[in-house]
């Protein structure tokens, strides 16, 4: 019949709808064994199928090979699915959870007209449940749903999809438990969540567990990851049916909330749920204390979690499905209530909960959603002393979080630098080694001989070693010093061997976007000199050689062009390669040096008059002989990013005193007479060749690479 191939999801078992009850993913990916009180808890389904008739499964056959078979005009196509749709009145049941039929079901209800697919939903709403936790009756919902949020971009159709909704969210608040529970029946609760919460009805990419890049992306920014939440800027499509559907769902779940919540299907209902209301700061201080197990009964501001329900939140964190849904509620809480967590739960039991295999994610949530440095404080006394214990129990993303917290805040950052050397360079050795260590963390830790482990040959280096040392390059360049001693202390051969890996080049790019002196920066790419051709045309060494470029002096810069001239050709082949030809005139320095020579000392003439007119008045000092050396302590985006918003705010200031129009005639007038063009901004390239992000840089984070 040329059907839609069945989807199989996680946890599916092709027999059994309900053997993904009581099993726990865990945070390897496999399944632990079943919670014995889950088992007892979760009824099983008793719906037995009925079968379709032999005339109705004929005929749906023969409208399958119609559909299917032959090219359709629209119109015409959605009659044919809408009469077809008539014809299943009444049998719903039957064939939404046939194998064969239903895969038909799905193709009518994506060629139908709107009314008839709401038509559908509404024929299903007394027996909904039995469809949603049905394994072919599900996808048939969802698919449904799917439809239904494309008919949304007509406006017209608003009113009557909401309607519809509303009928299939009532019958579902009746009894929401056991679709919740279910692992089919949680898709669907998903997915119409997400269509009321306007988000694409893909649960399972809305809600992905926890991994190295969601550390990254939380290590990305310099704000907090709360604070710039995407979620925030939901444009919710039916707000106020999400609040009764969420709220009626908890409601009638409340008796069974100690089961829902460690249930792996369960727990990812109520994930979805919290993170599309993250911008409801009242209902979120309503439900998540119902989830925490609170009773509402005297339940106040500042006394939201109670004392009993404290002691038995600890253990629950070794539990898969529970510290996932922690995570989200320390990602969603309003401040008040994390502050509260914060004190009653988590407080003096970071560096246990870290030691566990569940738990320490919790408490890497816990620290990247820090908001004040009080609790920056509170967390150094726990874990600030003790970096190296972390790092042998296999627990760097705790410290990775904790050095981007300190760098975030503002706070420990000279002690957060100096704990971290401490942690893998002990005190009579010499601290070149620093940066190598970090870099292959696993294989130093597990290093029997860690004295002579230095640069191990043919190992990968490790990804939460290069985010930590991302986040140490952003501290003040005062504090970094034996960073920036052993970076610039490695051999020729092991930068170059950095520049090509997934983790060390970032790290490269790091440093040479860094607080430290261009001298320093110089002399790490003297050590690249010989290569800048052979990196070029690397898909991950490209980057390296356009923060050189920047970082570079006028010689410098010729040398790095001139080794490119031979592999022009190359260059053109690869996706960053015409953008470095671009930049960095490679075309220009062929014909005429010279002129490539002139034009790049105007570029730095222009720049340095500008920074001088426009930038931070105590980085404007004699000592500085280059713009070129002072834009250099932070990437030239960045730099140039931070001035203008400098200029704006200054002309925002000063134009309640001078007068709008005035002063944009002052400002026009100078930029005529002292004949000075406004530099452009050097155009960010998208690194979709290579993985993670560029740490710090939150423009760059529409343009990171994957990897």
């Amino acid at each position: 019949m040329g059907r839609k191939p069945f989807r199989k999801r996680a946890g599916y078992d092709g027999n059994h709808s309900s053997q993904g009850f009581g099993g726990q993913m865990n945070r390897t990916g496999t399944f632990s064994k079943p919670l014995q009180h889950d088992e007892a808890s979760v009824p099983h389904a008793s719906f037995v199928r009925k079968q379709v008739d032999p005339e109705t499964s004929k005929y749906f056959t023969e409208i399958a090979n119609v559909i299917e078979g032959s090219e359709i005009d629209l119109e015409e196509r959605a009659v044919i699915c809408g009469n077809a749709l008539e014809e299943a009145r009444g049998k719903e049941v039957q064939l939404a959870t046939d194998y064969i039929i239903s895969h038909t079901l799905q193709t009518l209800l994506e060629g139908c007209s709107v009314e008839h697919l709401c038509g559908f939903l509404r024929n299903c709403q007394s027996n909904f449940s039995l469809i949603a936790m049905d394994r072919s009756g599900s996808h048939v919902v969802e698919t449904a749903l799917k439809a239904l949020a494309m008919h949304l971009q007509d406006t017209d159709n608003q009113s009557l999809i909401e309607d519809t909704l509303t009928t299939i969210s009532r019958m579902i608040v009746v009894n929401p438990v056991d679709i919740m529970w279910n692992c089919y029946g949680s898709h669907v609760i998903r997915s119409l969540l997400c269509l009321c919460g306007g988000v694409p009805l893909d649960p399972s990419g809305f809600h992905s567990t926890k991994s190295s890049t969601v550390l990254a992306e939380r290590l990305n920014s310099r704000v907090s990851p709360q604070s710039n939440n995407d979620l925030k800027n939901l444009q919710q499509r039916f707000p106020e049916l999400l609040e009764f559907l969420v709220s009626e769902m908890l409601s009638c779940a409340r008796k069974d909330m100690a089961v829902l919540r460690v249930n792996q299907y369960g727990s990812l209902v109520l994930q979805t749920s919290l993170k599309l209301l993250a911008r409801q700061e009242q209902l979120l201080l309503d439900i998540v204390p119902v989830i925490l197990g609170c009773s509402s009964e005297n339940a106040n501001e500042g006394n939201l979690i109670e004392n009993t329900v404290v002691q038995k939140l600890l253990p629950l964190m070794e539990k898969t499905a529970f510290s996932h849904l922690m995570e989200v509620i320390l990602e969603v809480a309003p401040d008040s209530l994390y502050e509260e967590l914060f004190v009653k739960v988590f407080r003096n039991s970071l560096f246990p909960l870290s030691s566990q295999q569940c738990g320490n994610f919790v408490v890497q949530a816990l620290i990247s959603h820090a908001r004040t440095k009080d609790q920056m404080d509170l967390i150094w006394v726990d874990l600030g002393t003790k970096l190296k214990d972390l790092f042998e129990m296999g627990r760097s993303g705790v410290v990775a979080s904790l050095v981007a917290a300190c760098e975030r805040l503002h706070s420990h950052e000279n002690k957060c630098s100096q704990a971290l050397a401490a942690a893998v360079c002990a005190m009579d050795e010499s601290p070149r080694c620093i940066v190598p260590r970090i870099l292959f963390l696993d294989k130093y830790f597990s290093s029997e001989d860690k004295s002579n482990c230095y640069w191990p040959d043919g190992v990968k280096m490790h990804v939460v070693g290069s985010l930590i040392l991302q986040t140490i390059f952003r501290l003040p360049c005062e504090f970094i010093q034996s960073y920036i001693t052993s970076i610039t202390s490695l051999e020729d051969s092991q930068v170059l061997e950095a520049s090509k890996d997934a983790c060390g080049s970032r790290v490269i790019e790091a440093f040479l976007s860094s607080n430290a002196s261009s001298k320093q920066k110089r002399k790490l790419v003297i050590k690249l000199r010989g290569h800048f051709g052979e990196l070029s045309v690397h898909s991950l060494g490209s980057f390296t050689v356009d923060k050189c470029f920047d970082a570079s002096s006028a010689s410098l810069r010729e040398t790095i062009v001139s080794e490119l001239v031979p592999v022009q050709k190359d260059l053109l082949k690869t996706k960053q390669g015409p953008y470095l030809l671009r930049k960095l005139d490679v075309e220009g320095f062929a014909k005429r040096p010279d002129q490539w020579k002139l034009r790049q000392a105007s570029k730095q003439s222009v720049l340095k008059e500008f920074y001088d007119a426009f930038g931070p008045p105590e980085t404007k000092s004699s000592k500085n002989k280059s713009f070129v050396a002072d834009a250099n302590r932070k990437s030239q985006p960045d730099r140039m990013q931070e001035i203008r918003k400098e200029i704006d705010n200054s002309l925002v200031n000063v134009a309640p005193h001078f007068g709008n129009q005035f002063l944009a005639h002052q400002t026009s007038k100078k930029a005529k007479n002292s004949g000075r063009k406004r530099p452009r901004e050097r155009t960010s390239r998208a690194r979709d060749a290579r993985g993670g992000g560029d740490l710090g840089n939150k423009k760059k984070k529409k343009h990171n690479r994957n990897g």
